[in-house]
């Protein structure tokens, strides 16, 4: 059933997001039958990408990562997607009086995991080392997100459109500061204990 409102949430999600608030899932039910798999997307493509095909950022010769060095990394990627998917639905949870909403912990976690869906999807595209495409495909995978934020909110959270857009603003700036700190958190592993070694 989870494939299916997958797929119905990137198609038609106005509609979808209806069949997705009747059927109650559980914060457990969200990470063991959708989280567990699609955070694994991008540390797996990137995992793959980074030791067997190479990245060149500026048109030359690609460079490959050492199998030992890439694999820790790729695991801390994938616990960090899971924790942060946790911590937004927090945040969401947190927000949602000074909105109106009397949603659970559950619906929060809900409305995390289907709108994050294109962006863990979009994470296929670390296989391809092409910069501006992977760019691009990320662009495309954040708009098509915050398109699905937006109709989400007021269909699982239950409050008027109005209130929703507001707090679908809320939540976006949120997750623009979680990923800050996330992306600030990489930076400090990387130059410390996951320091990444070039093969070769």
């Amino acid at each position: 059933m989870f494939l299916s409102h997958m797929m119905g949430v990137l198609h038609h999600p106005k509609e979808e997001w209806g069949l997705i608030r009747e059927e109650h899932y559980s914060a457990l039910k969200c990470y063991s039958s959708h989280m567990i798999y699609l955070a694994a997307i991008p540390p797996l493509a990137a995992f793959i990408g980074t030791t067997q095909i190479g990245w060149s950022i500026t048109g030359a010769e690609a460079v490959k990562l050492t199998v030992a060095s890439a694999l820790p990394i790729a695991i801390a990627f994938y616990v960090a997607l899971l924790v942060g998917a946790g911590v937004m639905a927090w945040f969401i949870h947190w927000m949602e009086k000074t909105y109106g909403s009397e949603s659970s912990f559950d619906d929060c976690m809900v409305l995390t995991t289907f709108t994050a869906t294109p962006m863990f999807l979009a994470g296929l595209a670390a296989l391809i080392p092409i910069l501006w495409l992977d760019v691009l495909i990320g662009m495309g995978a954040v708009a098509y997100t915050i398109h699905l934020l937006y109709t989400g909110v007021p269909e699982i959270m239950k409050i008027p459109k109005d209130r929703g857009f507001f707090f679908s603003s809320s939540i976006l700036t949120v997750g623009l500061v979680v990923l800050v700190g996330m992306l600030a958190v990489t930076a400090a592993l990387w130059s410390t204990a996951l320091t990444p070694w070039v093969a070769g």
